[in-house]
């Protein structure tokens, strides 16, 4: 990122070396040069990384009139890129999702512009889970040709970790296909009973799905396969004697229920059935 290159000409700048011998190996030693930083150096740049916060307001109190960052052409130049980033980010409904963290940092030095990490905010937490930023001149080292390029890399280990305990997480909560709540099925051949029923439960706001047929027990294995939690199940002496088998596919458990009654019935055993809601996936 340019306002860094403002840092660094404070370093630069700073004054006094001095030779540390560090231990190579406990055969070779080597020399090296550390720069020692004044006092007030030290604090000034102290006081710049430790801003984080909302990218427009950080961003705001850095191009404030007698910053610092106004006496450096090319942290000005930084800044009004970030600025157009931010403004792009706030427009996308996503800039609540940034931060603005002028101690970030990466390890590398062919970086030439604006860096980032990505955190996950779930419960594990493992730190940055992917990084990266923008290098102008690296592509073109090897191939002869600039490329300007933004990358990033994933901390795929950190990402297993998340995963795998998502994955204790989810070994309690049972795997639904589908989100139908009620499979109603029609034993005959009135297609116009099965249609008019099923309406009814989707003026109720239940999900349902319908089907006519003879073949009841295929349609209990689809029920339970897919995590359909209730059926309902009616043929021509369901009708006659005015009621409606409602079978809760799980316990396999079946009950008469009058038909007038049927849409309240099935509400309150769907009331019941997403008290569990936390143990139910969707996939």
């Amino acid at each position: 990122m340019e306002c860094w290159r403002f840092v660094e000409c404070l370093l630069r700048n700073s004054g006094q070396y001095v030779q540390v011998l560090t231990s190579w190996t406990s055969n070779h030693m080597k020399r090296w040069k550390i720069k020692v930083l004044t006092v007030e150096t030290a604090e000034n740049i102290g006081s710049f990384v430790k801003k984080r916060g909302p990218p427009l307001e950080i961003l705001s109190d850095l191009k404030k009139e007698g910053s610092q960052f106004n006496a450096n052409s090319g942290s000005v130049l930084a800044l009004n890129e970030l600025e157009i980033l931010f403004r792009a980010l706030e427009k996308s409904k996503c800039l609540n999702r940034l931060v603005f963290d002028l101690s970030l940092a990466r390890g590398l030095d062919y970086y030439t512009g604006v860096i980032f990490e990505a955190v996950f905010k779930g419960k594990t937490q493992v730190g940055s889970i992917a990084a990266g930023g923008r290098y102008d001149n690296l592509v073109g080292m090897f191939s002869g040709k600039q490329v300007p390029t933004v990358g990033v890399s994933l901390g795929i280990e950190r990402v297993f970790t998340i995963m795998e305990e998502q994955l204790q997480k989810d070994s309690n909560q049972v795997i639904r296909a589908t989100e139908t709540q009620v499979l109603v099925v029609f034993v005959g051949k009135d297609l116009v009973q099965a249609a008019e029923l099923v309406s009814e439960l989707w003026n109720a706001k239940v999900k349902a799905e319908f089907t006519v047929t003879k073949k009841v027990m295929r349609q209990i294995d689809h029920a339970r396969q897919s995590g359909i939690p209730l059926m309902v199940i009616l043929g021509e002496s369901e009708l006659a004697n005015g009621v409606v088998n409602v079978k809760e596919v799980a316990v396999n458990k079946e009950e008469a229920v009058p038909r007038e009654r049927l849409v309240e019935d099935l509400q309150r055993r769907l009331s019941a059935f997403e008290s569990l809601s936390n143990r139910y996936v969707v996939v």
